[in-house]
């Protein structure tokens, strides 16, 4: 055995100290994590509502509700990503530890190791090019350029272009060409209509995000995500009634439980700790049936209190799971005393939950009847959620399904900008309700006909109600007639006893 093989060997069965290192950065990521997840749902929170969170009315309620769950799947979701990130750097140590030598690694060409410039272009994996460059040049000795800062550096550079919106009508009609044969009176509205402020505002949510975590150097919006949406435009219908005009793609959500309408739902949904039963729109439960999603909520509470209860978790931990369980508690009481939609079954669109939380009385409301339209189809429904607000297009698995029968919760129906989104605003119901799609069918025909009605061969879609419904109660027993025996009178010459 040579000498230098001897020192390699030696060097690799000695402590791994650059992995513990990384071990020791993630470890403290994961502290850092726990205790600050609190903080961070408030700060989220803050962003989304001003200064102070607004809950005076169940609209409020419902919608910082939805806000919160939103966030936290978000811390959630990151929390899993560093513990797969530290399971895998020990999985790397472990397997690092048991390698007799590991070779050096030899240039690839006599090139390799050249001053100048090498370029390499590859795609992050939100689909955006991204290109690199590295640089060598002759410097001073080591002594030196070690001491000066500039000797070594790296800069980030991310270029987009934000849209123009589409205004006129054959720009809208790029997105489909028959809707002024759909909708008759839409030229007219058009000609008058104003470019939403939203349009704006949601382009530079977007941007505000993706300036957040290219400074952070996290996983930044997809290229799609950015662009989707086409246009928003303020419309008024001859009859004075304001429209919100939205073209978009449709991605699909797929929240909301109510136990009054489906008293059983699958063990994965009603165990996920992504899943919400929730929905912006939502009543009085107004039955005795116990809400599905209650036993998988509970049991996330049973299991939090357990680890909050065992010597081994550490003070960050159980700071974190004393607020995780206080937020599951304020879900398990609203789940006992409120129904809302279910996206599987009922057809909903989604609004930008800013959007919707404004004083602008152009915007729409959670239960505004709206419209949907895609290629020649028109479907009625109303403002059932409140999404993100960087993101427009999305409606429930209901209706994307109707869309296009091949998507799902991972699939969305239209990938292109060619989604029409009509709001009516202000047109929602005083009081909420359980979903009567015949009624909702009603109430959007007639909000048509106040902006010209539907054109010659187009009409709304009938939806029908797919909830099982449970079985008849069994019909009740005949009654039994008991026929009394008949009297038999005595045979003559004999007496009666």
């Amino acid at each position: 055995m040579d000498l230098e093989k001897s020192k390699k060997q030696k060097h690799s069965k000695g402590f791994p100290w650059f992995g513990a290192g990384l071990l020791i950065v993630v470890l403290a990521g994961m502290g850092l994590f726990f205790t600050s997840v609190p903080g961070k749902v408030k700060r989220g929170l803050k962003e989304i509502y001003g200064p102070a969170a607004i809950t005076s009315s169940v609209d409020e309620k419902d919608i910082y509700r939805q806000a919160e769950s939103q966030i936290r799947i978000e811390m959630e979701e990151r929390q899993a990503e560093l513990l797969a990130e530290l399971a895998n750097l020990k999985k790397t140590l472990e397997e690092n530890s048991k390698n007799e030598a590991v070779p050096e690694p030899r240039p690839t060409s006599a090139s390799a190791g050249a001053l100048g410039t090498v370029r390499d272009v590859r795609k992050l994996r939100s689909g955006i090019p991204f290109k690199t460059e590295v640089t060598v040049a002759k410097g001073e000795i080591a002594s030196s350029e070690r001491l000066d800062e500039a000797s070594f550096t790296a800069s980030y550079q991310l270029q987009l272009r934000l849209p123009k919106p589409a205004k006129t009508l054959a720009e809208l009609e790029k997105s489909n060409k028959n809707l002024s044969k759909i909708l008759p009176g839409l030229p007219a509205m058009v000609e008058k209509a104003e470019v939403s402020p939203w349009f704006d505002k949601i382009y530079q949510e977007k941007v505000t995000r993706i300036r957040r975590d290219a400074n952070l150097l996290n996983e930044i919006l997809s290229k799609h995500n950015l662009y989707d949406c086409e246009t928003i435009l303020n419309l008024r219908a001859p009859n004075n009634q304001r429209v919100f005009f939205l073209q978009a793609e449709m991605d699909v959500v797929s929240d909301g439980s109510d136990g009054d309408r489906l008293p059983t739902m699958p063990d994965e949904i009603v165990n996920s700790t992504h899943y919400q039963p929730f929905t912006s729109y939502g009543w009085k439960k107004r039955g005795d049936v116990v809400n599905p999603m209650i036993a998988g909520w509970q049991g996330r509470v049973k299991g939090a209190e357990k680890e909050l209860a065992a010597a081994g978790t550490t003070a960050g931990r159980k700071k974190w799971l004393g607020d995780r369980i206080a937020f599951l508690k304020r879900g398990i009481a609203d789940l006992k005393a409120r129904s809302f939609l279910i996206a599987e079954y009922d057809p909903f669109i989604v609004i930008p939950m800013n959007v919707i939380l404004s004083s602008d009385p152009a915007a729409p409301n959670v239960g505004d009847y709206a419209v949907v339209i895609h290629e020649d189809k028109v479907y009625p429904a109303i403002v059932g959620d409140a999404g993100p607000s960087f993101k427009v297009g999305e409606a429930s698995l209901r209706m994307a399904q109707e869309v296009n029968p091949k998507s799902s919760s991972y699939s969305r129906p239209v990938s292109d900008l060619k989604v029409t989104y009509l709001v009516f605003i202000g047109s929602r119901e005083s009081l909420r309700s359980p979903p009567d799609y015949e009624k909702w069918r009603q109430k959007c025909y007639e909000l048509l006909q106040g902006m010209g009605g539907l054109g010659e061969g187009y009409q709304l879609h009938q939806w029908e109600d797919r909830l099982p419904k449970p079985p008849p109660p069994p019909a009740p027993p005949e009654p039994v007639i008991v026929v009394p025996p008949a009297s038999v009178s005595p045979a003559p010459g004999v007496k009666p006893e």
